[in-house]
């Protein structure tokens, strides 16, 4: 079975609750479709430590000058405090590549902004906090902006910092993580605390024990 990697990207002031309910269930095997065959990585800018919004540090796997297309399923981008300058242009800039050579990138809350700043908004179904946000990275694509909490458009997924759950949904969806009813149900239960999406989890793993 060929092992399937997701990146996630990691630098300071990284906002963790948004990201952890798709990194968590990308890494963990149950109810996968095919277990066994995901895994996540973290890529920063350089191989020194990083320390999160909340606190953690965390040691990225990967050097992002090392990254390519080819290595990786998806490029997961999260919130930070530093979207706005310049510090984080090298990963928006890894994801236009991404973009180009077919490979999907997810990005949550300012990391909208970095993509915004490529130019890979101008075209796409895009969502973020807000839209006066987008705006001022100069952009070219508020007539594409809807109010949603999370919005994939081909290879381009974006969303919300108030939408952890929207965002995973998108990102498993994209992916094909689950079967589409088993994603249904883990959104049922993850999201609302929905019983029946229990059941319907339950249900698929005593059909394949």
């Amino acid at each position: 079975m060929t092992t399937k990697t997701v990146h996630m990207a990691v630098y300071d002031t990284l906002a963790d609750w948004e990201v952890g309910a798709a990194t968590a269930h990308i890494n963990k095997p149950s109810w996968h479709r095919e277990p066994g065959t995901w895994q996540v990585k973290t890529v920063g800018l350089t191989e020194e430590p990083i320390t999160t919004m909340g606190g953690m540090r965390i040691v990225p796997d990967v050097v992002l000058a090392d990254l390519t297309p080819a290595d990786s399923a998806m490029l997961i981008l999260p919130g930070a405090e530093t979207w706005m300058g310049p510090e984080l242009d090298a990963f928006g800039e890894k994801a236009r590549e991404f973009v180009a050579a077919g490979v999907p990138v997810a990005a949550i809350c300012g990391a909208t902004f970095g993509l915004a700043k490529q130019g890979l908004l101008d075209n796409r179904r895009h969502t973020s906090n807000v839209a006066e946000f987008l705006l001022y990275s100069g952009y070219s694509g508020a007539e594409h902006y809807v109010q949603e909490p999370a919005v994939t458009d081909g290879d381009v997924i974006t969303a919300s910092a108030s939408a952890p759950f929207e965002f995973a949904r998108e990102v498993l969806g994209r992916l094909g993580v689950y079967e589409p009813h088993v994603l249904d149900g883990w959104y049922r239960l993850f999201a609302h605390a929905d019983p029946e999406g229990w059941a319907v989890l339950e249900a698929y793993d005593a059909q394949h024990a």
